[in-house]
This record gives C-alpha cells, structure tokens and sequence, in this order.
C-alpha cells in the first residue's frame, strides 16, 4: 500500500506503508542512531513528532519485551528507508511492523531519507502528515499546515504520570549485571554504599532507563506528576530530587519551572534534558528553537572541569542561551558540534543538570558517572546539614573555569 509523507512546505516523499494503516501529523524530526529504533520509539520526548532515521536498514532485530522506554509508542509516526521484515534475533518477540500496527502508528519505507533528512538540516524541522489513508498531495498540504506547532501544545501534560508512585526493583537483570559489573570493575556505585537515598522523579515524559539507572545507583524512588509543587515534594522529605526528560517547548512550562525555583537550595537537585532546561529557566535563563535538534546516540560532548569528551546520547529541540544564565551559574559541558550548552552546575547551592541523556538506552555509556555524582552531592547534603560545598559532586575530581558558549543553529 502506498503512503505519504507531505510537509508544511509543500514537499512530497511517497513510499510504501509498513506499520497501521492511518495517518498521523506531527513536528517531522531525524535521528542518526544506528541501532535502538524500539527505545526511541517508546521515549516519551517524542510525543508529538514522526521520526525519521537515517540508518538505511530498521527493523532487523526485532522488537523484544525488554527495550521499552514506556507502556506505549510515544512517536506520531515512523520513516526509515528499508523495513527489515525478517527479525533475527534471539530476543525478538514481533517484528517492527507488527509493533507499529498494535498500537496504529503509521510507518512509512521505500523513501530516499537522505534527501528527506537533508531538506530537514537545509530548511529546518517542519509539520507533515504521515498518511496511508488519504493519498491526495493537496488535501494532506493543509492538514499539514493546519496542525499546531510544539510551542503551542502542553504535551508534557500528555505523557506525565497520573499520581504519585513507588518504582518498583530495578528492572530486567541485564541492568542489575551491568550495575555489578561496574562495581567489580572499580567504578563508583551508590549501590554499594549503605543505605538507599530517598529521590523524588518529577516525570516530565520520563524513560523507565533513568529510573533503573537511579536505583542501580543506590536510589529509591518515587515518581510523581509535573504538576507537583514544591510544597509536596518536600513533604515527602527526599534526600534528592530529580528532573527527568520530556516533550514539547520549555518555555511554556510556567508552573515547573515555578515549583523548581522553589526547590533550589533546599534540596540537591539534578535535572537531564527538558528538565535541564526547565532548571536554566527557574535561574532565569531563557531558552531557544535549535534548528533541527540533537537527536542520535553519537553526539560529542566536553566536560569542561575533566576535559574529557563524552560521546552522549542526544534527543531535544530546544538549548539553553548561555548568555543569559546568572554568574552563580558555571557552564560545565559544552556541545562539540555547535557549542550549545550541555551542562551546568550552580556555585553555591547543590543543583546540576546536563542536555543530553546520561542513561543512554540507546547508546554509549561514557556518561553514567553522573548518576553516581548525584549520590555523591546527596550525600555530601546530608553529611553537612544540608549545605554542601559549592559544585560537591558534580566535577568528577577536576575544577575548571567557566567556558562561555554562544548559543548555534546547527550540530
């Protein structure tokens, strides 16, 4: 069956169904990974967008009941270049297409996504229509343009949980071996130390890899809405509080960043992507459109207080301009590819956060020491009444100056 992807611009890419036969609109957006098409699928941050991949070949592993980052597809749609209908793996369960049509999301293969990814690093992200059902250019062209852009949706009300709830064990055993693993190997663990820290996870669109990653860290934690204040979070006396992942703009985001303005300096707080930005604005910072974003597992990041380079784990269409954080602010990373913000620390009270995704899933795992950092500032929290020493925990043994990054249009 025939199906079109048609953006707001009036370009046409036609090719061939493979997942639901429906249509879906969204924010049309490309990731470079290779490999982790079912994580990213499932990752909350993409509500509200189509997906495109630049891999020439999805879908030959399989999906599996493992790789989830959530109980559902999040993505509006799906494009790849070629659906691998034979699945040859021993995890597999169903194949991709099979995936995409039990939840009805439209998948769209047989295009040249080079050309498609190419128009979208040229012109920018765009809105299209993803359709297997209405195959007319014209009448997907203003469907296309009528569909609201990010900016003017509350899609982390969409994706957030709906009450307060205890995580549960830290998920399959292949994180636990990995938790191990580290610690065999020498690497820092909160889990091998004492008693676990009591976090509370602001879920803005949180992937469930985070949340084993804080309990493989020697965390227990409690999930709880975006709409929490901050009233309520201290309530449940956390010995840390975290800020997770999400979709959508920042900057409409009025009561988060209300309520973790209200947080800083009472507690430790660490904060990744939507949740780093949400934590730049309650300092008063503000934060822009990138063109077409970071989306991909191999993007090259700079601890400015180490001077090591990460390769992360990326996916968020927005930045931080750094020329409007406070000087109690000290930019720690810093994107390679563009010079866009990718971490911060506060000189004086116990808060950090960085853009991309420590967790990874999909992924290299260069960045999982920040979860262990986290620890290691609650802890210092703890053993000094509360008032740690200014950046305790977040530098990774080395201290650097600020390096002042100029806000990019491109990665």
């Amino acid at each position: 069956m025939e199906a079109l992807l048609v953006l707001e611009d009036g370009k046409i890419f036609r090719g061939r169904s493979f997942g639901a036969p429906a249509e879906r609109g969204g924010e049309v957006v490309f990731n470079t990974s290779m490999t982790g098409y079912q994580e990213i699928l499932t990752d909350p941050s993409y509500r509200g967008q189509i997906v495109v991949m630049t891999a020439p070949e999805i879908g030959n592993y399989g999906v599996n009941d493992v790789d989830v980052e959530s109980r559902r597809i999040q993505a509006e749609g799906f494009v790849v270049r070629e659906n691998s209908e034979i699945a040859s793996s021993w995890r597999s369960r169903k194949d991709l297409q099979q995936y995409l049509r039990e939840s009805q999301i439209p998948g769209l293969s047989e295009i040249d996504t080079r050309a498609l990814t190419r128009h979208l690093r040229s012109g920018g992200v765009l809105r299209g229509i993803l359709s297997a059902l209405d195959r007319d250019p014209e009448s997907l062209l203003r469907k296309a343009r009528s569909l609201p852009r990010l900016e003017e949706i509350d899609l982390v009300g969409r994706v957030t949980c709906a009450a307060r709830s205890q995580w549960q064990g830290g998920g399959p055993a292949r994180w636990m071996e990995s938790s191990q693993a580290a610690v065999a190997a020498g690497e820092p663990s909160g889990a091998a130390q004492g008693e676990p820290r009591r976090v509370v996870a602001v879920d803005y669109g949180m992937k469930e890899s985070i949340l084993r990653r804080l309990t493989a860290a020697g965390c227990r934690v409690s999930v709880v809405p975006a709409s929490t204040t901050a009233g309520e979070i201290i309530g449940l006396r956390p010995d840390g509080v975290f800020l997770s992942n999400g979709p959508g703009d920042p900057g409409i985001l009025e009561g988060p960043t209300g309520m973790v303005r209200s947080l800083l300096g009472r507690v430790p707080v660490f904060g990744i992507c939507l949740g780093h930005q949400v934590m730049s604005q309650a300092l008063g910072a503000k934060t822009f459109k990138l063109k077409f974003g970071h989306r991909g597992a191999n993007h090259p990041v700079k601890n400015l207080l180490t001077g090591r380079v990460e390769i992360t784990s990326q996916n968020h269409g927005y930045a931080v301009d750094p020329d409007t954080l406070p000087g109690e602010v000290e930019i720690t990373h810093l994107n390679l590819n563009d010079g866009t913000v990718e971490g911060f620390r506060h000189r004086s009270l116990p808060a950090f956060s960085v853009q991309y995704h420590p967790e990874a899933s999909p992924g290299p795992h260069d960045a999982h020491y920040l979860f262990d950092e986290f620890v290691a500032m609650i802890d210092s929290s703890r053993g000094a009444g509360g008032t740690p020493a200014p950046g305790k925990g977040t530098s990774r043994g080395a201290e650097g100056g600020r390096e002042q990054a100029r806000p990019g249009g491109s990665s």
